[in-house]
């Protein structure tokens, strides 16, 4: 093994910071015994020498320092000088002889599965795959989708080693830099591999999620097909096949046969051209059942072994299936699965236009924009629904501000999809004709639950209410004013606001602050798990990317409100982040070393983050308040209080609180007051699991999951009485409060106020108003009668 490169079976999850995302995942399932095509990674560290010894490295940090990446020309022009620098230069002769050797020991392995095999024979240069694998690619916590470049048919060493240089440029492709600056990664500590595989003659080739993307139905696996390589079905080129198998019973439940013209195909030559399916196989389904069933078990295999829903590429080769590539599917945890919903009502008033594929769920209305490459993206403004015939990386910009998407071609795994679902975009794919039966400057309705495109604006009233990121500015502007037209409630309406970018916007909602900021969150945008900091000496690094994203969101709503939750990680949770594999493994993490208990065994974190907001204090943001999370006895909360005070934030001065989660906590709740606190919220998510005996990720059992039992609720009822004894805010920001019949219960109780999500603010506001009033009229009944 030599110093630049690293063979599959030398690599595995805590490899990443050498061989990236693709290069860890492709590692170990290599080892795990599945079948993956043979190869090695052209590591980071060569990267890193590279930039160093061609003075690269000082040149694209300079020019990317005050890039505006809004500014779509100079984007451009700094990504095209950056790629063209690397191409242009020379690759260092020890990188460049120890990936030859590498290349030439690859042209004489045979794959036997996952076995290599050296027979005595040489044989002639292998054709290979080049792909990249960027450090924060494939990892659960952002989809770089189309990011990088891959780079199929390479035989030779001067064609392998400008491949290799070409994947390094990939990573400053202005759609890459302009992903990176809007996710908050640091250019200069996202690092690139390189993947060297040998190339599979694909004869049919797809891609496989082991949960259903579209409907976040976890029981579902969705597999696309199509004859060829997997180019035309990523590109949109061709509109797969669509098979989704039971998890549960491992049976096809239902199967979409779609008429391939075209494929993609490789020549003897190991040339890649685009030639007509047969005749014959034009319309037949691309893969026997027995195929379709064999390739979901691998995809249980794969999903088994990381733990959580995955993204499969894969490819068959004489009757052989083989594993490409796996990542995390990075949507499933933005939403909640929902049922498919209709455009109530309208059916009669909107004339369908055009069907397709449903890819992103949502309904929105807006303008038709048409463009046909990304030198049109400048065309497409704000609330617009974009219209093309299957978009691509470099329209990323223009799908950003689009209210919904619609393409001609693709399936549920082209690059419109997979990233119309991480932006939140509702969208439908795969129409045919989107781009001739639409017209520019059309109002048009999507409704991407159905797969429909209706003519005209969808009535207001009837818009699906919408999770934080798909609230545009028109709907935030009519939220905000139905919001502003009921009466002032007495019970207090709060924000759960966790994502620091979107608190300007969120803040304009007429709501009494944010009940709920949760500090994991905002560190996650880092790309760093916080015990990282801890371990490479860098807590004052953590200190101020915490100060840096509570600052945002306390300066946006000052002055009211806002509660910090202290750091809440589970050990099982925020794996993708630098660091976050060293995390222990635990038998039950929900129940394990997070929230308090962990802050407390590791008071340099805490110390920090207490640090930060004392910062906030001195600047005048003293809205800020602290909560602890997951307390089970008042020594716990001490001992926070002396750390509050060893910093210098004044316990007497601060809003300051707990988490109510614990039927510990409910139980201790008056030795808790006695340490001084001035609020209490209720986590009903946990206080209800953790009463009822129930796991509430555990769906065999979710139906008896429920924050209105009756013993959740006396608990409830216990500490708001004790907390009013003693002049203690009270407040709830788990999911129950943005249910109606709770938030009633709530204010029946006597709480003080209530945290929602966004989307649930008008309809908790009016619950609360109704109860409000019952309470009032029966007591001047009961008054009048006495």
């Amino acid at each position: 093994m030599g110093k630049y490169v690293l063979w599959f079976d030398k690599i595995n999850k805590e490899s990443i910071p050498l061989v990236g995302g693709k290069g860890a995942n492709l590692g170990e399932m290599f080892n795990v015994g599945l079948p993956i095509p043979p190869g090695f990674v052209v590591t980071t560290d060569a990267f890193k020498e590279f930039l160093e010894q061609t003075g690269l490295g000082k040149k694209i940090n300079a020019l990317l320092k005050n890039i505006d990446i809004e500014n779509y020309e100079s984007l451009k022009k700094a990504s095209e000088e950056i790629q063209k620098a690397i191409i242009a230069a020379p690759m260092p002769k020890e990188i460049e002889e120890e990936i030859i050797k590498a290349y030439e020991q690859l042209s004489l392995f045979e794959e036997d599965h996952h076995l290599l095999i050296l027979p005595k024979k040489s044989k002639k240069d292998v054709l290979v795959a080049v792909r990249s694998s960027a450090t924060a690619e494939d990892l659960g916590g952002a989809s770089f989708a189309g990011q990088q470049a891959t780079y199929l048919n390479i035989k030779g060493k001067e064609m392998l080693i400008e491949a290799v240089k070409k994947d390094w440029a990939s990573l400053y492709t202005a759609r890459a830099i302009y992903y990176r600056e809007k996710e908050g990664f640091d250019h200069s500590k996202v690092l690139i591999a390189v993947v060297v595989q040998k190339m599979v003659q694909s004869e049919i080739s797809g891609i496989m999620f082991t949960a259903n993307p579209v409907t976040n139905n976890l029981d579902e696996i969705t597999i696309e097909a199509g004859f060829g390589l997997g180019e035309a079905l990523v590109s949109g080129e061709v509109n797969p096949d669509l098979y989704i198998v039971d998890k549960k019973t491992m049976t096809i439940k239902h199967k979409e046969i779609h008429k391939q013209d075209i494929m993609i195909v490789r020549d003897e030559n190991g040339t890649t051209r685009t030639v007509e399916v047969p005749k014959h196989l034009k319309e037949v389904q691309k893969m026997s059942d027995d195929l379709i069933i064999e390739l979901a078990k691998y995809g249980l295999i794969i999903e088994r072994h990381y733990g959580k829903p995955m993204d499969i590429e894969w490819a068959v080769e004489k009757g052989k299936i083989f594993i490409v590539q796996a990542r995390p599917i990075t949507t499933i945890k933005k939403r909640k699965a929902e049922e498919t919903k209709k455009v109530d009502g309208e059916e009669g008033k909107l004339r369908e236009l055009l069907r397709g594929l449903p890819a992103s769920p949502g309904i929105a209305s807006g303008k038709v924009k048409i463009i046909y490459s990304a030198d049109e993206i400048d065309k497409v403004e704000k609330g617009d629904v974009l219209v093309t015939t299957m978009t691509n990386p470099d329209m990323v910009p223009a799908m950003e501000k689009a209210a919904a998407i619609v393409t001609d071609e693709g399936g549920i795994t082209s690059h419109a999809a997979i990233v119309s679902r991480e932006l939140g975009v509702p969208c439908i794919v795969g129409t045919e004709k989107a781009t001739k039966v639409l017209k520019n400057g059309q109002v048009v309705t999507v409704d991407a639950y159905k797969g429909v495109v209706y003519e005209g604006a969808l009535n207001k009233e009837k818009k699906k209410e919408k999770v934080v990121k798909e609230i545009d500015n028109e709907q935030l502007e009519n939220l905000i004013k139905e919001i502003e037209a009921l009466e002032t409630t007495a019970t207090e309406i709060k924000l759960i606001q966790d994502v620091p970018h979107l608190a300007e916007k969120m803040a304009k909602l007429e709501v009494d602050g944010v009940g709920l900021m949760r500090m994991e969150f905002a560190v996650a945008e880092g790309g760093i798990h916080p015990a990282e900091y801890l371990r490479s000496g860098k807590i004052k690094d953590y200190e101020n990317l915490v100060y840096e994203k509570v600052r945002k969101t306390a300066k946006a709503f000052y002055p009211r409100p806002v509660w910090v939750r202290t750091l809440d990680m589970r050990t099982d949770e925020y794996t993708e982040l630098k660091g976050g594999d060293k995390e222990p493994k635990e038998d039950n993490p929900m129940l394990g070393w997070h929230g308090i208990r962990r802050s407390l065994d590791q008071p340099e974190l805490l110390e920090a983050e207490l640090r930060a907001i004392k910062r906030l204090h001195d600047e005048g943001l003293t809205n800020v308040g602290v909560m602890f999370p997951f307390v089970i006895r008042a020594e716990e909360v001490r001992k926070a209080r002396e750390i509050m005070e060893k910093v210098g934030l004044d316990p007497n001065k601060v809003e300051w609180g707990v988490m109510v989660e614990t039927p510990a906590a409910v139980w201790t709740i008056e030795d808790i007051i006695k340490e001084g606190i001035k609020f209490i919220s209720f986590g009903t998510n946990d206080l209800t699991q953790l009463t009822l005996g129930i796991d509430r990720n555990n769906q065999r059992i979710a139906k008896l999951f429920s924050e209105l039992h009756p013993a959740v609720i006396k608990e409830i009822e216990h500490v708001i009485k004790e907390c009013k004894k003693h002049g203690v805010k009270t407040s709830i920001c788990g999911q129950a409060g943005s249910n109606p019949e709770m938030a009633q219960k709530l204010v029946e109780l006597g709480i003080d106020s209530i945290s929602v999500n966004p989307d649930a603010v008008l309809k908790v506001k009016k619950a609360v108003a109704r109860a409000e009033k019952k309470l009032l009229l029966e007591g001047v009944r009961k008054f009048l009668k006495e």
